[in-house]
């Protein structure tokens, strides 16, 4: 049976972390957090104390470094130059800061070569942006997840609220509105739906509803 390769798009809190991580476990698929790479990334952008605007010095930081995922059981880690900075690149500081670095061609060129060499062989649920337009534009199974903002700010509240962090929700939803219109607009691989990737709204869907749907579209392609 043919190995798949599904590509799972959409904005921020949407659901595809949770969703894509079901999908595949479900499927006996690699996952891949597209996000957790640019997150890491940005991470040592903010070490450094480089101005996340300053992109001439952010480029020269893409020959310096490592971004890995891998997996302890059944969680999976980021590595930045070897050291696992996974619960450090959800911080809020990294999210603010990711939408500006992660536009950079050069940074975007270094990533998407990593997830091309991971997913050549199949078997594998990617997420992020741009997985259906630019990584893999033939991806068997595309899907563009949306959510409701305030109910997405909702769902990046409790993300947080888990790991100790209090924000007000409507600052939350102001950030995921911002973070929408950065990402829609930008030069290089913006947020986009692809062509023929099928919607799904998760805003009042639960994660088994939204992990079925998936499933089934991988399951009908696979016949």
């Amino acid at each position: 049976m043919k190995r798949l390769i599904i590509a799972i798009d959409g904005p921020a809190a949407s659901g595809k972390s949770t969703t894509a991580k079901f999908v595949a476990e479900r499927l006996g698929y690699l996952h891949v957090d597209t996000g957790a790479m640019y997150r890491a990334f940005t991470l040592k952008v903010l070490h450094q104390r480089v101005d996340v605007q300053n992109a001439a010095e952010i480029v020269k930081l893409v020959p310096q470094t490592t971004v890995r995922l891998l997996y302890k059981g059944e969680r999976q880690r980021a590595l930045l130059d070897g050291i696992d900075v996974s619960e450090e690149i959800r911080k809020p500081e990294v999210t603010k800061a990711v939408s500006a670095v992660s536009s950079i061609p050069e940074v975007r060129a270094l990533m998407v070569r990593e997830q091309q060499a991971m997913g050549k062989n199949g078997g594998i649920v990617l997420e992020g942006r741009d997985i259906g337009t630019v990584v893999f534009p033939n991806a068997d199974v595309k899907i563009f997840m949306i959510a409701d903002a305030r109910e997405r700010a909702r769902r990046r509240s409790k993300e947080l609220s888990e790991r100790g962090t209090n924000i007000p929700l409507d600052e939350l939803e102001r950030d995921i509105v911002e973070r929408d219109e950065k990402d829609a607009s930008r030069t290089v691989s913006p947020l986009q739906k692809a062509k023929d990737a099928v919607v799904l709204d998760t805003t009042t869907l639960s994660v088994e509803e939204q992990v079925d749907f998936i499933v089934a579209k991988a399951m009908e392609k696979m016949k």
